[in-house]
């Protein structure tokens, strides 16, 4: 029983009544919305990261759009070409970008090199799968003997550098990887199109037997388009190693979203890369701002589900 006698609290007049709002408090606290500077910065972000997907994945459109051989091995010649290219820039103080000029015609050859080993033992699609993810993991032993597995980064004068657009901070690394990867996607959709070696690429791939009957010599062609896709990943290698801390494991952690542009994409289409490397970037970057990094491995394959749905022709 309460003791009737007992003194009654009474609030001050002067302190104020708190009201709680449980529910909606809580979701404030679980779900907060992004600032407005926030999301505009991701969308940079995922802008400049899409390129670099596109630089990776324009070798491997190539190959496997032109050539039917899905060459997983140019993820870890980029990967050697950042490497080399971080040696080149600490050991011997060269340019990053002065490096270009020994790796992409070292690649070139190197490139040409597989293909005549490919065309040799006549390799298919699906063999070249599975020989290339073996190359891929000899690529990766020999990064790991000569570097060791420690990771490394490359410091250059171009690392630090950043403008300011507004109340956003564009980095000067990732904005020169969009602007490569823009001008290489635009010129490579430029001459499939409209130089004799590009159509005549684009036909030994719809139609080898008449293409050949028309005087197109599809091992030359062959040769020229595994070139260029290995030298691609040395330009790729490049500005992996001026935005990103290197480690020779991490090789793998960029082939499933690279995989899923290249197919958003359409095969051999270097725009349709360019663009699907964009949005897939854009969408894992706004989700990470939305909700929690967590959630942005999903996006790539969810929507690479969703379009093979609609289209599941390649």
């Amino acid at each position: 029983m309460r003791d009737s006698t007992a003194p009654k609290y009474n609030r001050p007049p002067n302190f104020p009544a708190v009201r709680i709002e449980g529910a909606s408090a809580s979701r404030e606290e679980r779900f907060p919305l992004p600032s407005l500077n926030l999301l505009g910065q991701s969308l940079l972000a995922g802008l400049f990261t899409g390129g670099l997907y596109a630089l990776l994945g324009l070798g491997l459109s190539l190959t496997w759009g032109l050539l039917r051989l899905i060459n997983l091995a140019n993820f870890a010649l980029a990967f050697l070409g950042a490497y080399l290219t971080y040696q080149l820039a600490t050991a011997a103080g060269m340019d990053p970008f002065l490096t270009l000029v020994l790796i992409v015609p070292a690649f070139f050859l190197v490139g040409v090199g597989l293909e005549l080993g490919f065309l040799r033992f006549k390799i298919n699609e699906l063999r070249s799968l599975i020989v290339t993810f073996g190359l891929t993991l000899v690529l990766e032993s020999l990064i790991q003997y000569v570097w060791t597995a420690d990771f490394r980064r490359l410091q250059s004068s171009y690392t630090n550098v950043s403008l300011r657009i507004g109340t956003l901070f564009v980095g000067l690394t990732g904005m020169l990887s969009f602007v490569a990867a823009a001008v290489l996607a635009l010129g490579t959709w430029a001459w499939l199109r409209w130089s004799y070696l590009g159509k005549a690429a684009r036909a030994a791939a719809e139609d080898p037997p008449m293409a050949g009957a028309f005087g197109v010599n599809r091992q030359r062609l062959a040769l020229l388009l595994s070139g260029l896709s290995a030298a691609y990943a040395g330009v790729a290698g490049l500005f992996v190693a001026l935005n990103h801390t290197l480690a020779p494991s991490q090789i793998y952690a960029w082939i499933g979203v690279v995989f899923a542009a290249v197919i958003i994409g359409r095969l051999g289409n270097a725009l349709g890369l360019l663009a699907a490397s964009i949005f897939i970037a854009a969408s894992e970057a706004l989700t990470m701002a939305v909700t929690s990094p967590g959630w942005a491995p999903l996006v790539s394959f969810t929507l690479l589900i969703f379009i093979l749905l609609l289209r599941p022709r390649l």
